[in-house]
């Protein structure tokens, strides 16, 4: 069994300190892929230092949209620098987030945006971070991500019936451990409503650790196996043949 962890943050202090020793759990777990996450001009750059050191480890480049407020045009100069960069396999985490508006929704829309157009730029997928924002974001990948077809919203968190849209236009969804919660009912119907093919996981390390791990206070990939398994049981699956599938759903997004 070899899964991937399609967006975790390795370079994150909470995780930066013990690379080797979360590597290694993560494998004796069955978790032998990563996919470390950009969400600025720091992390952009340390999470393509770390896929260059390790194998089976890759990068992605972008600004969270808690950032966007601080991207200047050499942010964005250095950002299509990276994504040139051999490891490195996509643009993101950027979205939109208004739940906590860290950075003026307005900015938040133009970064979103520019994005985009990088990814269209180098034929990179794109890793969507959307909170309290669905609307927004699917209007504007309706305007400008049409031709952005390898495109996941990840650590979904909205109903059935948003998957369904994100389904239709022929977008993926990824999920957390957030799925085993048990306020999580939303989300588990959400599972059940799309077809595995659309379908990934990702620990969005070092936070919201699975049940029934959830005391543990840093998330890392190996834990990610508990969300793996709850999954499987929504989808009526054995957890091999689940995880076989997965993994080769991520493999191709990423073209790993």
């Amino acid at each position: 069994m070899k899964l991937i962890d399609t967006h975790c943050h390795l370079t994150f202090k909470q995780l930066s300190g013990d690379i080797a020793g979360v590597l290694q759990r993560s494998r004796a777990a069955g978790i032998t892929g990563w996919i470390t996450v950009g969400t600025d001009a720091e992390h952009n750059r340390k999470c393509v230092e770390l896929a260059e050191r390790f194998d089976d480890v890759y990068a992605t480049v972008g600004i969270h949209p808690h950032d966007a407020k601080d991207v200047t045009d050499e942010t964005l100069e250095e950002l299509r620098e990276l994504a040139q960069r051999e490891k490195v396999v996509a643009i993101g985490e950027t979205g939109l987030d208004f739940h906590y508006n860290f950075s003026p929704p307005e900015i938040q829309r133009e970064v979103f945006i520019k994005h985009l157009a990088i990814a269209r730029e180098y034929n990179l997928p794109v890793i969507v971070h959307s909170r309290e924002a669905f609307d927004e974001t699917i209007e504007i990948l309706d305007e400008h991500g049409k031709d952005i077809k390898r495109l996941v919203f990840h650590c979904f968190g909205g109903s059935a019936e948003q998957a369904k849209i994100v389904i239709d236009r022929g977008y993926y969804i990824s999920f957390t451990g957030v799925v085993t919660f048990k306020n999580a009912s939303g989300v588990r119907e959400a599972v059940s409503a799309i077809p595995l093919e659309r379908l990934m996981v990702e620990t969005d390390c070092p936070y919201m650790s699975p049940e029934p791990m959830r005391k543990q206070k840093v998330n890392e990939p190996a834990l990610m196996i508990h969300t793996a398994k709850y999954l499987a049981k929504l989808k009526e699956m054995d957890l091999t043949d689940f995880c076989e599938k997965v993994s080769s759903t991520s493999r191709d997004f990423f073209g790993i």
